[in-house]
């Protein structure tokens, strides 16, 4: 642990060092942190689950504020710096899981700790139009954070510590990242809060006009803490629309990578698409990540990844089965005077074997009551066959931005 402190003091010396390069106009840089841009955010969420196996529901209720600030640029710097707390209000029988809560184990997991902290603090340079570097703790989401992703659902957002770059030349774009550290949605009170990494992140993407857009992607993970998270990743998805139609290809192919205890590969397939009837669009796809029955740990895995918006949001294939999964999913979706809706349905199998993992029911309403406020209701109904235990899930959420 005295490692990893000093490696964040480190790092967040090496953000302030900036200050003083660039305090040679004091005037004109007094004037870009005094004319910058702040935030306060709030958001309260009830969420109520009943799962099979456990003595008691969970009940959790937290309130989640955010403040922030960013300077306007100077000279092609900017500074910007975001806090946050999440504070448990009115109940509190919940598991907040990865040794959170070790009197609450009786009941279901909600991953939301209490805490404060520094959830952003970085520093950008923009040398060119299109192009900076950042430095500092940040957010990264890349495509729709199917492999890297920032967990927004959760209380605690999952950020880095990392240098990155963007790199923007008409209509391709380059982002490289260097991981020294993850910061997960557990937070710094446990030891699976933080995970030392040298982990490099590559995403190019093209847009072709009126065709759609290619994404290649590799991704090198070494996780020092986890050895099971260290893998290498490297893949290409299409996704385009042609008037009313959507569709989506992507595949991946992944192995092992530095500390892994397994020696592995495994492939990911995914399809998508969708067709737009006013005032509703229909869409649908399959999801593949291939697992061994046979092999422990010899599965795809996404570490990285904001995992609730994918297989389901009852959360029951975080982390994927030895057998792999077969993820079929198809559903509907729209607005109407001002609500925002959606439905979805999904069949889980065994990509390796003939295992039925069950089935889920997936449901969200939202609205925006004026421009600060949003509340949204959304509910999860998984039925077990031969993987876990039936869930139900249900949130209620009021969102404030100022």
């Amino acid at each position: 642990m005295k490692t990893k402190t000093l490696r964040k003091a480190l790092l967040t010396a090496a953000v302030g060092s900036l200050l003083p390069l660039s305090q040679a106009s004091a005037d004109t840089l007094f004037d870009a942190f005094a004319n910058g841009d702040g935030g306060l955010s709030f958001r309260y969420r009830l969420e109520l689950v009943d799962q099979d196996g456990f003595n008691k529901d969970a009940t959790a209720s937290t309130l989640r504020t955010r403040v922030d600030y960013k300077t306007q640029e100077y000279n092609g710097f900017t500074f910007y710096i975001e806090a946050e707390n999440v504070t448990e209000v009115f109940a509190d029988d919940y598991n907040a899981g990865a040794g959170n809560s070790p009197g609450n184990t009786q009941y279901p997991v909600v991953a939301d700790p209490q805490g404060t902290e520094i959830n952003q603090a970085w520093a950008r340079f923009a040398f060119a139009e299109g192009q900076s570097i950042k430095l500092g703790r940040q957010r990264i989401l890349l495509d729709n954070q199917r492999f890297v992703g920032g967990v927004g659902w959760r209380q605690n957002e999952q950020t880095y510590d990392a240098i990155s770059g963007n790199f923007t030349l008409g209509q391709s774009h380059l982002f490289l990242a260097w991981v020294e550290n993850v910061n997960r949605i557990f937070g710094d009170d446990v030891p699976a809060g933080d995970n030392d990494n040298s982990s490099l992140l590559a995403n190019w993407s093209n847009q072709f006009e009126g065709v759609g857009k290619l994404v290649a992607y590799y991704y090198d993970i070494d996780n020092k803490d986890v050895p099971a998270f260290s893998t290498t990743t490297y893949g290409l998805k299409f996704a385009g629309k042609h008037k009313a139609f959507g569709y989506g290809l992507e595949y991946a192919s992944q192995s092992d990578a530095a500390n892994n205890p397994v020696d592995y590969t495994a492939d990911y397939y995914r399809l998508d698409a969708s067709y737009a009837f006013e005032p509703v669009t229909l869409f649908g796809g399959y999801e593949v990540l291939e697992g061994d029955a046979n092999k422990p740990g010899a599965a795809f895995r996404t570490p990285l990844a904001t995992l609730h918006a994918f297989n389901g949001w009852a959360d029951k294939f975080l982390a994927t089965p030895q057998a792999g999964l077969e993820d079929a999913f198809i559903g509907v979706k729209g607005q109407f005077e001002g609500f925002k809706w959606q439905a979805i349905y999904h069949d889980f199998q065994a990509e390796d074997g003939n295992a039925s993992y069950g089935d889920e029911f997936d449901a969200v309403v939202s609205k925006g009551l004026n421009k600060y406020l949003t509340a949204m209701v959304k509910a999860a109904f998984y039925n077990a066959d031969e993987y876990a235990t039936d869930t139900t899930k249900f949130w209620f959420m009021l969102s404030a931005r100022f």
